[in-house]
């Protein structure tokens, strides 16, 4: 702790001025991520193959476990307002967001290993600790995510500049993500060469993923140094409020809940990533060689998108990205499965445009906060920020349960490789896969059109009503 204290102080803390503290801040923050990503990705991802095809739980044990999963996550999405309340009404000497991002870091990384542990146990008893660990996982990781992207908006309300600090935070996630993604099945297979089995290299895996997570952590803690309050005044929010401030903010409402049919879409198809390539492609080991091609193509993407962002409104980014995921999506859906050529051109137009759409979603939901500051006079950034983590995880909800559903009702579950899945099963899993998640991000799309209105103009409106009633400092 102490070597990050030092590193803290005499490297990134050494930049001063506006501009210093901003750089500081952008990549102090951004690299917290990687880490929290990587544990994220591990769990919303592969436990439910680790489940099935690691340590082979029962079918009748799997249906239970997805049960579990989805009210856990129904229940754990329904506690991030809350968290948010909790968020905005601390004040410590630490301010309000550090504090909790250490106690959440902390917590879900010791969970996360305890997750992938052999206990020795199996039907009803393991089902029972499993509950247990998955239900305080999601809590401890909802402190910490909560805490760490309301963060955020409160580093700037300069738009471009959010769209600098968010493209960074967006580039090391997905560093992290796709360094899971990518390195799943090499690196979960040489662990358990080395340590006797699969399961110790999914330990061993979450163990590297966790230490990843606390450095990172460590640096933004120490790193991100919070400009003053932009309020002019504090005041307590209570958890009678949280209804009047989420769907009395009209635009938070829109925005959440087309960020929740994105998430529904995206997630469900990456729940499907391994099984495809496993099961209808014939070859495992490409999946990581796909995800290498699919996180580079992504992160381009991300730094690309601050340059272009200042030639076009996010209006048109919007629609560009969208027509992206249609055509990635039409093309993966008819690309045979015996080349690489025609999956590989469809990931690449997916992940493009799914990044470009991620970051816009991340930043129409920051300018809802000073939205809802200048129509009630009061800002809630943890509140409103709560609703990220709680689209994810209702997105993730339903795309596992459509997963593991899909996986059980196709026959998937019961194959031992790509010649034991029949043509209808195939084909049902490309309905999950494919099909299902493009109406849902197209959904998504046409509510934004139909409904969001803070465009660039109307954001310096804002900003300059909140000025002139001295609610927001000048220098801000």
């Amino acid at each position: 702790m102490r070597f990050f204290h030092q590193f803290a102080q005499q490297g990134i803390l050494s930049l001063s001025g506006r501009g210093g503290s901003l750089k500081r801040n952008k990549y102090a923050f951004g690299l917290g991520t990687i880490g929290r990503d990587m544990v994220y990705s591990m769990v919303s991802m592969y436990l439910t193959y680790y489940l099935t095809d690691i340590i082979q739980v029962s079918t009748s044990v799997l249906w239970w476990i997805t049960g579990i999963m989805l009210l856990a996550r129904v229940f754990d999405a329904l506690n991030d307002p809350v968290m948010g309340v909790i968020v905005d009404n601390t004040d410590t000497r630490w301010g309000k967001f550090k504090p909790w991002i250490a106690f959440g870091a902390l917590a879900s990384g010791v969970l996360t290993i305890l997750l992938y542990t052999d206990f020795g146990l199996e039907g009803a008893a393991y089902t029972a600790i499993f509950a247990l660990l998955y239900i305080t996982w999601g809590i401890s990781y909802t402190t910490n995510d909560i805490s760490y992207w309301s963060m955020m908006p409160s580093l700037s309300l300069d738009q471009k500049e959010r769209e600098e600090i968010g493209a960074i935070a967006r580039i090391c996630a997905n560093i992290g993500l796709f360094f899971v993604v990518a390195g799943i099945v090499p690196i979960t297979t040489a662990l358990g060469n080395v340590f006797g089995s699969m399961q110790k290299g999914y330990f061993a895996f979450a163990v590297l993923i966790v230490a990843i997570l606390w450095i990172g952590q460590c640096i933004t803690l120490f790193g991100v140094k919070e400009p003053p309050a932009v309020e002019s005044k504090k005041q307590h929010t209570n958890i009678k409020e949280l209804i009047h401030i989420i769907f009395g903010n009209d635009q938070l409402l829109f925005t959440a809940v087309s960020m929740a049919l994105f998430m529904i879409g995206y997630s469900t198809t990456t729940g499907f990533g391994l099984y495809f390539f496993k099961y209808a492609y014939g070859d495992e080991g490409m999946y990581s060689i796909f995800a290498l091609i699919l996180g580079v193509s992504q992160i381009a993407a991300l730094i690309l998108f601050p340059r272009i962002s200042k030639g076009f409104e996010r209006k048109s980014l919007y629609c560009f990205s969208t027509i992206l995921v249609v055509a990635g999506y039409v093309i993966f859906f008819f690309a045979p499965t015996n080349t690489m050529l025609f999956i590989g051109i469809a990931g690449v137009l997916l992940f493009v445009g799914q990044a470009f759409i991620q970051l816009l979603m991340l930043m129409f939901l920051a300018d809802t906060i000073e939205y809802g500051f200048w129509k009630f006079g009061r800002r809630n950034d943890s509140v409103t920020f709560s609703l990220q983590p709680f689209i994810n995880k209702m997105g993730g909800a339903v795309a596992g349960g459509i997963v593991s559903a899909t996986i059980i009702l196709s026959g998937i579950k019961d194959a031992d490789s790509a010649a034991d899945v029949t043509a209808q099963g195939l084909f049902m899993m490309k309905m999950s896969m494919m099909i299902f998640p493009l109406f849902c991000i197209l959904a998504g799309f046409l509510l934004y059109l139909k409904k969001y209105k803070i465009d660039k103009n109307m954001y310096e409106q804002i900003l300059k009503d909140l000025a002139e009633r001295g609610d927001i400092r000048a220098d801000q």
